[in-house]
């Protein structure tokens, strides 16, 4: 077997271990490019090891450690519950509010995971004071959280621009978070809709008061299960010096990125030193809620990636999933297969790492074909289906499901939402970005 087979094989176990284990597969990575490349390849160990992402590394724990402090001080907290308070009127509109309070808390740093630990507590609390489906709660939250994953603060989106900048595509990364959030709010609300959230339309929500009451029994009883949980809030939510410092450095951090090309690793960094020497919040509290988990993964499987390049198991990779789609079905397959393997992997840690390096190659050997097209319709497909329980988001909301929720029939509405966005996605994907 060539060392171009044997690497992609090592690619395909990490995808299938990253499917039926809770293992981390970025080590296991590390150590299969290890393997392949040193006593197969007879390569040096620098050479295997130069693949490590180390930019991106430093981007991912400078931007993960400032919206982790946010996290424990209780700033994301506060924001929260102001606006959870600050809906008023009908039940119809509280689902669709914390849709987009997801996706802004996505968007501005946390990631899809933080703004979900973060919202499904109060969402589903919220639904269960007030007759709303936790389903229906539920494909809102984690719709919103993955609407707002890639943009150019949040984890995912500093993964998906850093592949897409080494791949050698155009920088466009306003473009790719707007694709992404626009094929989630239209799935999600669509979903919304048909699904029973229209009956909502003439049920009026309580007062300010009584959310504010279920919001805070929220924060009371996080479940036990779920992942990076929020600590209970405070007595009192008012802002306090150490949250406006904290809003401060962010909002800083923002501008500075856009406006004056200030580098949002080492800008995170310095607004996390900022805060730990105003002691505005625990850098020891903050290093324990980082994502290291998916900080590794990622940078394992890139390592991996990398192998692969070098031997030309990217090239069998891409040939395999040429032969399957043409430059007018690209979108439509390309989001098929991230979906189907994301309901069973991590988009951000595994798949996206995976499948984007593919596409130069796959344009060359289709014969033409939108790059950015299929990159947008691979972050769609991939991240439709984390709705799934099987998902860390879908996770989320399942283990904050109100008392007297019947789990085992949310899980299995989680599971079969997850299992037809891969359909979903393919269409959703040909349209947008195909057809349109």
């Amino acid at each position: 077997m060539s060392l171009a087979a044997l690497s992609l094989c090592a690619l395909i176990l990490t995808l299938v271990v990253s499917c039926i284990s809770s293992a981390n597969v970025g080590f296991l990575a590390l150590v299969l490019a290890w393997v392949v490349g040193v006593y197969l390849g007879g390569m040096r160990v620098a050479e295997v090891v130069a693949g490590f992402p180390t930019g991106l590394f430093l981007t991912l724990v400078g931007i993960t450690l400032l919206f982790s402090q946010a996290q424990a001080n209780g700033t994301l907290d506060r924001f929260a519950q102001r606006a959870v308070r600050a809906c008023r009127g009908n039940a119809f509109v509280l689902p669709m509010m914390f849709f987009v309070l997801t996706a802004a808390l996505s968007s501005i740093g946390p990631g899809n995971i933080a703004s979900t630990a973060l919202m499904a507590p109060m969402g589903m609390a919220v639904a269960g004071s007030y007759g709303i489906s936790p389903f229906l709660m539920a494909i809102m939250i984690a719709n919103g959280g993955s609407a707002g994953s890639l943009s150019p603060f949040a984890p995912t989106g500093i993964i998906v621009n850093g592949i897409v900048a080494n791949i050698g595509l155009p920088s466009v990364p306003w473009t790719i978070y707007l694709n992404n959030f626009i094929a989630h709010a239209a799935v999600a609300f669509t979903g919304y809709l048909l699904l029973g959230g229209w009956r909502l339309f003439a049920r009026q929500a309580p007062g300010a008061a009584s959310i504010a009451a279920a919001v805070g029994a929220s924060r009371l009883s996080t479940p036990a299960a779920t992942v990076s949980p929020v600590p209970a809030a405070p007595a009192s939510s008012a802002f306090e010096p150490r949250h406006w410092l904290t809003t401060a450095v962010i909002v800083a951090l923002i501008v500075g990125v856009i406006f004056f090309r200030l580098d949002v690793g080492m800008g995170a960094f310095a607004a996390a030193v900022i805060l730990t020497l105003a002691r505005a919040a625990d850098e020891s509290e903050a290093v324990r809620r980082m994502p290291w988990k998916v900080i590794m993964m990622v940078t394992g499987i890139t390592v991996l990636i990398a192998l692969l390049e070098k031997t030309g198991g990217m090239a069998l990779f891409t040939d395999f999933l040429a032969r399957l789609a043409t430059p007018a079905t690209s979108t439509a397959v390309t989001a098929f297969f991230t979906g189907l393997v994301s309901i069973y992997s991590s988009t951000t840690g595994v798949v996206l790492p995976a499948f984007l390096p593919t596409v130069p190659g796959l344009i060359q050997r289709m014969g033409g074909g939108d790059a950015m097209a299929i990159v947008s319709s691979m972050n769609t497909g991939g991240h439709l289906v984390d709705v799934s329980p099987l998902s860390t988001l879908g996770a989320l909301c399942l283990a904050a499901a109100p008392p007297g929720t019947d789990t085992r029939a949310l899980f299995n509405q989680l599971m079969a939402w997850g299992l037809s966005m891969t359909v979903v996605g393919a269409l959703v994907s040909w349209v947008f970005f195909g057809l349109l």
